[in-house]
């Protein structure tokens, strides 16, 4: 069955975002133009969480990323934080499972992955906040919490530094595992940085981990707020899954939310 076949044969639930508003449709809008850029994003594995299947949590993902990898070639993952359930000797472990994804994966940093600074760059071969490019697209990576698993807003000054960076991109998109914004139940207020994110207009998404149940879009100051759902742990929406980012080449960007046991969960466009 090829792609378009798949996607129009199951039940979707497509959402139009223009110019901050949400409309939602009834069948599957499809993109204008050829396909410039996808990557997926999981998030909240929680390996080691006691009375959790956590092993059989990080096959399944693995195995699920690596399946639609088959049938949508991705340039990367992005695993948006709680990788471990707070004991450092889970990392290690937990990385060996993200290590036989088939593509590059990159990480942030949760509350609940409580190991020193210098421990998760050197196992994790990463800086606790960072970005690159791909193409004219950019992706920042900021920390949002500590070894003692408090929940933090991002350093500002390094954001502000990094989003002047790719003012140029054409698209800049921003992972943080710590909601900014307190509309969900475990979220924080971090009002410097909403109010900085709107002076750079490229940025198109923050994607978000941390709130399990939280499996939606929201809208702050024109901004999407993706969340994912959950791939581990004990609590949250009734499936776990993973989400697929795709951008085109006239900008359109179209998400879908995949449950690895099932199904395409929601498929969303953003203009």
């Amino acid at each position: 069955m090829n792609r378009r076949k798949f996607i129009t044969g199951i039940s979707c639930i497509s959402i139009l975002l223009a110019n901050g508003k949400v409309v939602k449709a009834t069948e599957l809008l499809a993109p204008k133009s050829k396909l410039k850029l996808r990557f997926f994003v999981a998030s909240d594995g929680h390996y080691g969480q006691p009375n959790t299947a956590f092993d059989d949590f990080h096959k399944t993902i693995v195995a699920s990323i690596n399946s639609r990898n088959k049938i949508d070639k991705a340039k990367f993952t992005v695993i948006n934080g709680d990788i471990i359930h707070n004991k450092k000797e889970f990392l290690i472990p937990a990385k060996k499972w993200l290590d036989q994804l088939d593509m590059p994966y990159y990480v942030t940093k949760g509350n609940h992955d409580m190991v020193e600074d210098d421990y998760w760059n050197t196992t994790m071969n990463t800086s606790l906040n960072y970005s690159f490019k791909k193409g004219n697209d950019a992706f920042v990576f900021a920390n949002t919490s500590n070894i003692k698993g408090e929940y933090l807003c991002p350093d500002i000054n390094w954001m502000e530094a990094e989003l002047n960076k790719h003012t140029g991109a054409k698209n800049i998109f921003v992972f943080i595992h710590i909601t900014p914004v307190k509309w969900t139940a475990h979220g924080i207020d971090c009002p410097q940085l909403i109010e900085l994110f709107t002076h750079y207009p490229n940025i198109r998404a923050v994607f978000n981990g941390h709130d399990h149940q939280q499996d939606d879009i929201k809208i702050k100051n024109k901004i999407p707020y993706l969340f994912d759902g959950h791939f581990g742990g004990g609590w949250g929406v009734p499936y776990r899954g993973f989400r697929m980012v795709e951008v085109y080449k006239d900008n359109t960007i179209m998400t879908c939310l995949f449950d690895p046991v099932t199904v395409l969960k929601t498929e969303t466009l953003l203009l």
